[in-house]
């Protein structure tokens, strides 16, 4: 039960991290910045919430208490 409890939690933290990212770009991007720097900075913390996702993935991976 504790393993599949860890397993169902993967999908929900990929999500979380890009969400946050792509939310974190477009809040400085439209309001920071007023609309100037569209859609740079959605595009480069998108890419920041991909890369959490993945070392989250990873870290889960390479647990040891499992």
């Amino acid at each position: 039960m504790r393993l599949l409890a860890h397993f169902s939690t993967i999908g929900m933290t990929v999500a979380f991290s890009i969400f946050i990212g792509v939310g974190i770009g477009y809040y400085l991007d439209h309001k920071v910045f007023g609309g100037r720097t569209s859609p740079w900075l959605t595009l480069i913390f998108l890419g920041f919430g991909v890369a959490a996702a993945f070392k989250n993935m990873y870290d889960m991976a390479n647990r040891k208490d499992l």
